[in-house]
């Protein structure tokens, strides 16, 4: 096998046509003469890919621009593969990856060896910097992520650092699952960067991300869950899965992209008694919705910023930010691996009912939202994105 068939950003297409391409591609090898760090590196067949907002985001070019084309300068290249939410099976390792996950513990079954199933960080941190060494690599000087500014996993084969690579046990979280990991990773970022029991959260942005911050801010003890979204689809779904109340942002012309919208706040002041909300979770990235989640929270509130959106944004009477004592958080990627083993343990809990509701309220047990990723179409592509908030490719069966 000499090629693989892989969805790509191609820029000889130019920044601002949108979309991915499918395309043969040289199969990944390991040549440790020629890269000592494929020492260090694995060869996988992924079976399930979930698509990102990153995704959506480089598929509209809405997001990623300067680091697509700043990556791409450097490799001499115009061609990104795409994709960095996975699970799959390591065919090929490197002379050195034993050093890594070693254990003589016979009861451990998180191996990382041929016919390991895993799933991975999609961050590629160097290890050397002064944020890894203090343990903080979510915020790595030198990172790379997969799909962005390297080469990601939408494809049949791909080779990829061991380091990043995290065990599954397929009979404790299916696979459909443990290939979306990774979001559901920020999620947990997210609902852990405060105590929520016992709080009041609001949730702007119901995408993937957001709908399971609903479910975890359920599941870590908040006493009220506020879902917000332009969306009535995704609402409905957040109602399924939680959230106490539901409010649907109306399009309207607005003076300033970045304007917060009064009607959205007035109600959530009405279900707050007048406080505001104590926890603000900003998971979509408009610049109106982080004024929302500014003027939504309470005095000596909490904030949290997670969704992306390129450009420049405004906060009006930015004072009022200080004066009203708000603690801002920003989520980037997961904790590495701390993220990790909170998802797993919430994820392995059969109790909790998390899992079942991924699969079944989220991934509609596959119905139309797993796709054949060797028949892909754009049009296919883009009718699934616009009709479900998750949807995976099953690559390999």
């Amino acid at each position: 096998m000499n090629t693989v068939k892989a969805l790509t950003l191609n820029l000889e297409n130019g920044w601002e046509k949108k979309g991915f391409q499918m395309e043969e591609v040289p199969m990944p090898v390991l040549d440790e003469t020629k890269n000592p760090e494929d020492a260090l590196s694995v060869i996988l067949k992924i079976k399930y890919a979930g698509v990102c907002g990153s995704d959506r985001g480089l598929w509209h070019r809405t997001a990623f621009k300067d680091m697509v084309h700043d990556s791409l300068a450097k490799e001499g290249k115009k061609v990104r593969i795409t994709g960095h939410e996975f699970v799959g099976e390591i065919i090929q390792v490197g002379s050195m990856v034993h050093r890594l996950y070693h254990d003589p513990d016979p009861q451990n079954k998180a191996k990382v060896e041929v016919g390991s199933v895993v799933s991975g960080d999609s961050h590629i941190t160097c290890g050397r910097c002064y944020q890894c060494r203090l343990g903080e690599g979510e915020v790595c000087l030198n990172e790379a992520i997969l799909g962005i500014s390297i080469d990601g996993i939408f494809a049949e084969y791909v080779k990829v650092p061991a380091k990043n690579l995290w065990p599954v046990d397929t009979t404790r979280v299916r696979p459909e699952i443990a290939a979306i990991y990774d979001p559901f990773g920020n999620a947990v970022h997210s609902a852990t960067a405060v105590d929520l029991r016992g709080q009041r959260v609001a949730v702007f942005g119901c995408g993937p991300v957001g709908l399971f911050s609903v479910l975890l801010a359920r599941n870590f003890g908040a006493a009220k869950v506020i879902a917000v979204d332009v969306n009535p689809e995704n609402l409905r779904i957040a109602k399924e899965l939680g959230a106490h109340e539901t409010i649907q942002i109306q399009k309207k012309e607005k003076t300033n992209e970045w304007d917060s919208d009064p009607e959205v706040i007035s109600r959530i002041m009405e279900l707050t008694y007048g406080k505001g909300v104590d926890v603000s979770m900003e998971m979509a990235g408009p610049f109106s919705s982080v004024n929302n989640c500014i003027d939504a929270t309470r005095r000596g509130g909490n904030v949290i910023f997670f969704g992306i959106k390129d450009g420049d944004l405004v906060i009006p009477k930015f004072s009022r930010v200080v004066v009203r004592g708000l603690t801002i958080h920003n989520i980037i990627g997961r904790q590495i691996f701390r993220t990790w083993q909170i998802a797993q343990r919430v994820l392995q809990d059969k109790t909790n009912g998390i899992q079942d509701a991924i699969w079944k309220t989220i991934l509609k047990e596959g119905r139309a939202t797993i796709l054949d990723f060797k028949s892909f179409t754009p049009e296919s592509f883009e009718k699934a994105m616009s009709e479900n908030p998750k949807i995976l490719f099953k690559i390999n069966g």
